[in-house]
């Protein structure tokens, strides 16, 4: 837990570093971008964590092999990011509409992120996707982890492994989340060069993040609803600076200082207000019963 601590803390602190780096060389407005950004990315990242931590608890991934899976989880949604922010920065530049298509896209994964958690549903990688489902079928699979590898032969025959079909599960989530990821962050900043830095530092220190929350993810039940405020918010920041770009006169154009108070205000509440309604529960669960007194 310190190890993990101590790792955290340099992590996020080299991108601090980083910004202030750009302040001095760039300006405030550069600057401000990266740090709302890479907020924004940390705190998708964080919710990514909840994605691994479902994933592993449900295939029973033995904890001397998570360290591997995660890693493995990591670099491919750095190369996932990599190619959406290259294909997505191309297209912007070209069709400018797109913006309203970004726009529209984070108010609707705002809306229905409450309403899943609303309706109490549960998340959709509970269920096993097509190419999970696909895999099964394709590959013989052994019953048993055989050590970290992906594909052991047994009895002469060749099988695939549980870790692969994890790995096959993070993998996937990470798309995903590269969907909702890259449009909320060119809603925030349109420099390609930003985008990635900002994802790549939110992505450094993710695996030591993991082991040092444990059972805290559970607790931060109120996560899931400031990440879908953030995602409404930059969704109708776009849609306005798009009009705003089109020279439509009452559309305003909202500063950057303004979406990084917005993004980290955001954040600040719905942890603290997670963390007191864990600690609540925690105690109406130790209180004697009316009954038993």
């Amino acid at each position: 837990m310190r190890q993990a601590g101590y790792w955290v803390t340099f992590y996020v602190a080299l991108a601090v570093v980083f910004g202030l780096v750009l302040w001095s060389l760039y300006g405030g407005d550069k600057a401000g971008e990266f740090f709302a950004g890479y907020i924004t990315e940390y705190s998708l990242s964080v919710d990514n964590l909840f994605v691994f931590f479902i994933i592993m608890s449900r295939f029973a991934v033995p904890k001397a092999y998570q360290h591997k899976v995660l890693l493995v989880g990591i670099v491919l949604a750095l190369v996932m990011r990599g190619i959406f922010i290259a294909l997505g920065a191309a297209a912007l530049e070209r069709f400018s509409w797109l913006f309203y298509v970004f726009g529209a896209f984070l108010v609707y994964t705002a809306i229905n992120i409450v309403r899943q958690h609303l309706k109490g549903e549960e998340e959709s990688f509970n269920e096993e996707n097509m190419l999970l489902r696909w895999v099964r079928r394709a590959f013989p699979t052994t019953e048993t982890y055989v050590g970290s590898k992906v594909i052991a032969k047994i009895d002469g025959r060749r099988m695939v492994t549980p870790m692969l079909i994890v790995m096959i599960a993070i993998g996937s989530t990470d798309l995903l989340f590269a969907l909702d990821s890259i449009p909320a962050i060119f809603g925030l900043t349109k420099d390609p060069f930003i985008v990635f830095s900002a994802n790549a530092f939110a992505l450094m220190g993710l695996r030591q993040l993991y082991f040092l929350l444990g059972g805290l993810l559970q607790r931060l039940v109120y996560i899931s609803y400031g990440l879908a405020f953030i995602l409404g918010f930059i969704g109708v920041k776009l849609v306005l600076e798009a009009l705003h770009a089109s020279h439509v006169s009452w559309a305003p154009e909202i500063p950057i200082w303004v979406s990084l108070s917005v993004i980290g205000v955001t954040m600040v509440i719905t942890t603290v207000a997670s963390l007191i309604k864990a600690r609540s529960d925690a105690r109406k669960g130790e209180e004697p019963h009316p009954e038993q007194v």
